[in-house]
């Protein structure tokens, strides 16, 4: 499918080949995911998002901050908004494993890496995540070592 040895760049026929696709689909559909493009291609993020933003470029998609990316152009059709923004499931779901006992207090929750794989989205939404956790007292951060699970009684009142 990619011609590696050709004289297109990759992020370049990824793109024809995202553009051929997002042609015949309803202005506010989703666009696979740099994280979805980087697996189906087996490439790099650097050039999954060079792909992105040529098709950004020339007007077809456009992106929307912690929500995804979209075809057509912002104001042309409503996109079905998500119920929750991911951080905050991620955040939901691991206070939940907390609640259920899967973390125990003073002992570590997977770091940045593990969830982003668990949850195949980029490291700044765990950040996010992990920092409202960390502001509604469910985890504490050490430096350097990760974080950890707050004391039960440092848990908000549910």
């Amino acid at each position: 499918m990619l011609d590696y040895d050709g004289d297109t760049h990759i992020y370049v026929q990824i793109a024809e080949i995202l553009r051929r696709r997002v042609e015949g689909l309803a202005s506010g559909h989703p666009v696979p995911s740099e994280a979805d493009i980087q697996t189906e291609f087996g490439v790099a993020r650097t050039t999954a998002r060079r792909a992105i933003h040529v098709l950004r470029e020339e007007g077809l998609i456009y992106t929307v901050q912690g929500e995804g990316t979209f075809v057509g152009v912002p104001d042309e059709a409503p996109r079905k908004q998500r119920k929750e923004p991911l951080y905050r499931q991620i955040a939901s779901d691991v206070a939940d494993q907390i609640k259920a006992g899967q973390f125990q207090p003073k002992r570590p929750i997977p770091g940045e890496t593990a969830l982003v794989q668990q949850y195949d989205v980029a490291r700044e939404t765990v950040r996010r995540a992990m920092a409202l956790l960390r502001e509604q007292g469910w985890i504490y951060t050490v430096p350097q070592r990760g974080s950890y699970v707050s004391p039960e009684e440092s848990w908000p009142q549910v």
